[in-house]
């Protein structure tokens, strides 16, 4: 039995959970409205005050589905209640953001700015070399946060471009000149 998967999943006080035919569950919570729909094999029991998924048999689908259905239902009530957010760190000589309405202006040593749209449900702040990614949906909060990287990803000589701010960056050694 998948040891994530077998746990229930509590419902906190200000969150509510309906479960409408064909596994599509919508969470609605003080932040705002989830709605996502689940594989039809896993078996999904809303009762009071928490929610248990099952499964059927033990194919290879159906036990990987199990945990990841519990973490995914786990993840709306989280989001919905409390919201998700990245922090990113800009770091080089003449790297910068800046934020006009819901666009995200990143200077990065290119030869034009790089332009980013904020998606739907989802905002951006800009504080000096900061940029934090906050928003409901745990999936978009980490896919945008991964696009703002990979347009300057860090380089390992200088320490250069746009790095989470709880990642380390490996530094490597440069070349040596001939004495």
């Amino acid at each position: 039995m998948s040891r994530i998967g077998k746990l229930p999943v509590t419902i906190p006080a200000g969150v509510d959970v309906k479960l409408a035919d064909g596994n599509v569950m919508t969470v609605k919570g003080p932040k705002g409205t989830l709605t996502r729909t689940f594989a039809q094999e896993m078996n999904i029991d809303v009762q009071a005050g928490e929610i248990t998924v099952t499964r059927p048999n033990d194919l290879k689908r159906n036990r990987a589905l199990h945990g990841l259905t519990r973490t995914l239902i786990a993840n709306m009530i989280e989001g919905v209640l409390n919201g998700y957010s990245k922090e990113l760190e800009i770091n080089g000589v003449g790297y910068r953001a800046a934020k006009q309405g819901k666009k995200l202006t990143l200077t990065l040593g290119y030869s034009h700015p790089v332009i980013m749209e904020d998606p739907e449900g989802i905002e951006t702040k800009v504080d000096g070399n900061k940029i934090v990614v906050s928003g409901i949906d745990k999936e978009k909060v980490g896919q945008f946060a991964a696009e703002i990287r990979t347009k300057r990803p860090p380089e390992p000589y200088k320490g250069k471009g746009i790095k989470y701010t709880t990642e380390t960056i490996r530094r490597k050694v440069g070349k040596t000149g001939k004495k």
